[in-house]
C-alpha cells in the first residue's frame, strides 16, 4: 500500500519537482552570472532578493489555493466548479501581483535604510525595480500552473520551465555582458532578463491552456462558470491567506536573516547568498513533492476517504526522509567545490564553505516540514500550521539566530543555527498535528 502510493506521489511529483527546480536555476543563473561581474553585485542581488521575497511568496500562496480548489472539485468530476475557481483564482492572483508590484515600486527607499554597505544597496535599488514588476507574470503564471497542477496535468508548466532557462541564460549574457552590440546593464541586465523570461512564460502557458484539447472543455463551459462569486474568493483566501503566511514566514524569516548579515559586510552576505541559493535548490524537490501530496490528499479529501489520506501521507514523508539525508551528505561532500560555481573571491569561498555544513544539518528538517506543511493544506488545515510555523521561526529561530550572531559574535554561523532550530521545531510540529488529524478521522 505504501510502495504503491510512494509511487503515485512520485509520479505526480516529478514533472513538478522539475519545474521547480527550473525555476529556481533562473535565480541560480542570475546569481552565478552576476557573481563573476563582481562580489558586490552579488552581495546586491542577495539584498534585493531578502526583501522581494516577503511579498513574493505572499503571492505564491494566493496561487497556492488555485491547486486546491480545483483537486477537489476535480476529485468529485465537477468540471464547472473546477473552470470557475479558474476564473476567480486567476483574478486574484492578478490583484494580488499588481498591489505587490507597486508596493515595492513605492518601498525601493528602503534599502538604504537597512545598515547595508552603500555601495551594495546602490546597486540594489534599480534591481528591485525591475524584479518588483517581473512578479506580476510570474504571480499569472504560478496561477495557470496550479490550475494545470490541480488536475493532474503536471508536465505542461515542467516543459515551459525547462525552456525557460536558456531563454534567461542567452538574455542574461546579452544583457549582463553587453555581447552582440547591447548595452552592459550588469546586475540590471540580469532583472531584464528575468521579466522578459517571466512574460513568455506566462503568455506560452495562457495560450495553451486556451487551445489545447486536454483543457478545451473547461474553457467552453466558462460561459456558465466565469462569474464572480464571493463565497468563492473566501473559499480561496480561506487556503490562501494561511497558505501565503506559512510561506511568508519561512521566506521572511530567511529575507530578514540575510538583511542582519548583510550588516556583518559584502563577503557575509554573499556567502549566505552561495549557501542559501544551494539550500534552496534541494528544497525545491521538497516544494514539488509537498504539492504533490497536497494535490493528492485534497483529491482524496473531496471524497473524504482518510484511509487514502493517511498512507498518502505516510509514504510522502518517509521519501522526504530518505531525501533529505541524501542531500545532507551531498552537501558535506560537496562543501568546497559548490561555492565555487558561484565567486572566486577567497574570503567569501572560506565562508560559504562552513555554511554549508549547517545547510546539510537542516536538510532532513526542511524537506519533511515542507511535506506536512503541504499534507496539511490538501485536508484544509492551515490555521494551526500557521501558528506552529511563527513560533518555529519566529519565536525561537529567528531570535537565537540574532543572539548567536550578535550577542555570542557567531557570525553568519549564529544565524544558520537559529534556521536549524526553527526549521527542526516546525517539522516536529507539523508532523504530530498531520498524524493527529489522521488518526482522529480513522
Amino acid at each position: 500500500m505504501l510502495r504503491l502510493q510512494a509511487k503515485k506521489t512520485l509520479s505526480l511529483a516529478f514533472p513538478i519537482m522539475i519545474g521547480e527546480v527550473a525555476q529556481l536555476s533562473l535565480g541560480l543563473i542570475d546569481s552565478a552570472m552576476v557573481g563573476a561581474v563582481g562580489y558586490r553585485q552579488l552581495a546586491a542581488a542577495a539584498l534585493v532578493l531578502s526583501v522581494i521575497n516577503i511579498p513574493f511568496v505572499f503571492g505564491i500562496g494566493i496561487t497556492i489555493s488555485v491547486s486546491q480548489m480545483v483537486s477537489m472539485a476535480h476529485g468529485t468530476r465537477d468540471a464547472k466548479k473546477v473552470s470557475h475557481y479558474l476564473f476567480n483564482g486567476f483574478w486574484l492572483c492578478v490583484i494580488s501581483a499588481v498591489a505587490i508590484a507597486v508596493i515595492l515600486e513605492f518601498s525601493k527607499d528602503i534599502l538604504f535604510h537597512l545598515g547595508q554597505d552603500p555601495e551594495v544597496a546602490q546597486l540594489a535599488v534599480p534591481y528591485l525595480q525591475i524584479m518588483g514588476w517581473g512578479i506580476i507574470p510570474m504571480i499569472l503564471f504560478l496561477s495557470l500552473k496550479q490550475f494545470t497542477d490541480g488536475l493532474e496535468y503536471t508536465k505542461t508548466a515542467m516543459v515551459l520551465s525547462l525552456g525557460a532557462i536558456p531563454l534567461n541564460a542567452f538574455l542574461n549574457w546579452l544583457l549582463i555582458y553587453g555581447n552582440w552590440g547591447f548595452p552592459r546593464m550588469e546586475l540590471y541586465g540580469a532583472g531584464l532578463g528575468t521579466l522578459i523570461t517571466r512574460s513568455v512564460m506566462f503568455v506560452v502557458l495562457a495560450l495553451v491552456i486556451i487551445f489545447h484539447p486536454v483543457f478545451k472543455k473547461y474553457m467552453l463551459i466558462g460561459k456558465r462558470a466565469w462569474y464572480f462569486r464571493m463565497q468563492t474568493i473566501k473559499d480561496l483566501l480561506h487556503i490562501g491567506i494561511p497558505s501565503s503566511l506559512q510561506i511568508a514566514m519561512e521566506a521572511g524569516a530567511f529575507a530578514v536573516s540575510g538583511i542582519l548579515i548583510g550588516t556583518l559586510g559584502a563577503v557575509s552576505l554573499a556567502s549566505h547568498q552561495i549557501a542559501l541559493s544551494v539550500a534552496s535548490f534541494t528544497f525545491m524537490i521538497s516544494m514539488g513533492l509537498s504539492q504533490a501530496g497536497s494535490i493528492r490528499t485534497s483529491n482524496a479529501f473531496g471524497r473524504k476517504d482518510w484511509k487514502l489520506i493517511g498512507a498518502i501521507g505516510k509514504s510522502t514523508l518517509i521519501i522526504a526522509l530518505i531525501y533529505g539525508a541524501t542531500c545532507a551528505l551531498f552537501f558535506i561532500v560537496f562543501k568546497n567545490q559548490l561555492p565555487l560555481l558561484f565567486n572566486k573571491n577567497a574570503e567569501v569561498v572560506t565562508l560559504a564553505s562552513l555554511l554549508m555544513v549547517f545547510a546539510a544539518l537542516f536538510q532532513i528538517s526542511d524537506s519533511t516540514q515542507a511535506i506536512c506543511a503541504g499534507l496539511l493544506r490538501g485536508v484544509k488545515d492551515v490555521k494551526v500550521p500557521t501558528f506552529f510555523i511563527a513560533i518555529a521561526y519566529w519565536v525561537v529561530g529567528l531570535p537565537l539566530g540574532y543572539y548567536l550572531t550578535f550577542n555570542m559574535g557567531m557570525g553568519a554561523s549564529g544565524i544558520w543555527t537559529g534556521f536549524i532550530a526553527g526549521l527542526t521545531l516546525s517539522a516536529i510540529f507539523l508532523t504530530f498535528r498531520f498524524s493527529k488529524l489522521v488518526r482522529r478521522e480513522l
